[in-house]
């Protein structure tokens, strides 16, 4: 895609209206609605992206991750208007790779002209109340408005546990897990409540040596089919409600996945009754050759998996003091409170395709309405 050479035909432009920060769901779906509504792509808008193609994170997941197994992805808006749909999509493929192709099709069809592989070391205010400086690997860019959709890929979190410098083993997390085969003959500790987790430890079945799976929380799998489907999709809103009140109040966002449960597929479920998906409670310590757990109980381990969820990669934005006292960013459908310059896309309640993709146009009529305050601003009241 020449479009996206930043060092080809079409070089990083020095100054923009708005500027997204990443291209995966959230920014794409900003972006679309954007253009749609008169900001030229590379002109009034440019959009930034970290990765060498494509695909936002799901670019960097692991090979065997098929689509039918992971978390629903949903269509960008307007998708469809090209064929091509995540429902009808090829579910043998590697889901990296048909994510990564639908996206660049999307990109190219719309002509969202992303400059990549862009980092942003930071975003910062060039004067009180006024324009703002985004300093990239490729130079600086300045812009009336940012709308961070940078996401979490890069920034998971990894709980503190005592004795974890000690392990002689390997500790990894999410990110870096890349196949099964990685770890044959391993005893394997796979930590986390979330779909991943879960994953791993089907895909290690039968190759690792063994595989203990610990959560800090009960797990419960919940059955998408009869009486319990009102009792799930009812957990699902709690949970983005919580996450929804988070932001409004500025607090640190709770996790998801421990308050929705996790599928109850067939797959899943067969697995359980065989007794691998058996979580254990979270060890106590960890020790140099494996895990010491609260009874006393000692597990030898050669890897412990972290697949403990994400944090919102938000570092770059510290210049702006964005952060509340409470520790987190205040964001009421998308737009910070701490500066009006500054949109949150993907974030909080929108982190899932689904809640990204429909928080797109409500995001860009938001960056539209402040793009005209700053065009004709109200004279202050006496």
């Amino acid at each position: 895609m020449p479009e996206s050479e930043p060092g080809g035909e079409h070089p990083l432009p020095a100054a923009a209206r708005v500027v997204v920060i990443g291209a995966g769901q959230a920014g794409l779906s900003v972006a679309y609605q954007l253009q749609r509504r008169g900001l030229r792509a590379g002109v009034d808008l440019v959009i930034v992206d970290r990765g060498p193609g494509a695909g936002g994170a799901w670019q960097f997941r692991w090979e065997s991750l098929r689509l039918g197994t992971a978390h629903q992805v949903s269509d960008l808006p307007a998708m469809r208007d090209l064929g091509i749909s995540f429902e009808t999509a090829d579910q043998s493929g590697a889901a990296r790779d048909v994510v990564a192709e639908y996206y660049e099709r999307y990109e190219e069809h719309f002509g969202l002209r992303v400059y990549r592989p862009v980092e942003v070391i930071s975003v910062r205010e060039l004067a009180e109340g006024g324009d703002l400086g985004v300093t990239t690997s490729l130079g600086e860019l300045r812009t009336e408005i940012v709308v961070n959709a940078s996401g979490t890929w890069a920034t998971p979190f990894r709980p503190l546990y005592r004795g974890a410098e000690t392990f002689r083993g390997v500790q990894i997390g999410t990110p870096q897990y890349r196949s099964a085969q990685d770890y044959a003959g391993k005893r394997v500790v796979i930590v986390g409540g979330g779909t991943s987790a879960v994953g791993f430890v089907l895909e290690l079945e039968g190759v690792a040596a063994s595989t203990v799976w610990v959560t800090r929380r009960t797990v419960l799998f919940a059955e998408e089919d009869g009486a319990t489907v009102s009792a799930s999709l009812e957990s699902r809103l709690a949970a983005v409600n919580r996450q929804d009140e988070a932001a409004s109040a500025g607090r640190v966002l709770p996790s998801i996945s421990s308050g929705t449960g996790l599928p109850g597929t067939a797959k899943n479920l067969a697995a359980v009754e065989r007794g691998v998906l058996i979580a254990r409670p979270m060890f106590d310590s960890i020790e140099p050759d494996g895990v010491r757990f609260a009874d006393g109980t000692f597990e030898p381990a050669d890897v412990i998996i972290w697949a403990t969820g994400f944090r919102s990669e938000l570092a770059h934005l510290e210049p702006l003091n964005l952060r509340e006292q409470s520790g987190g960013i205040r964001v009421e459908n998308g737009r910070v409170a701490r500066n009006g310059r500054v949109f949150l896309a993907g974030y909080g309640p929108q982190a899932s395709t689904i809640g990204a993709n429909r928080a797109g146009r409500l995001v860009a009529m938001q960056v539209l309405d402040a793009l005209r305050r700053l065009e004709h601003p109200q004279p202050e009241a006496d």
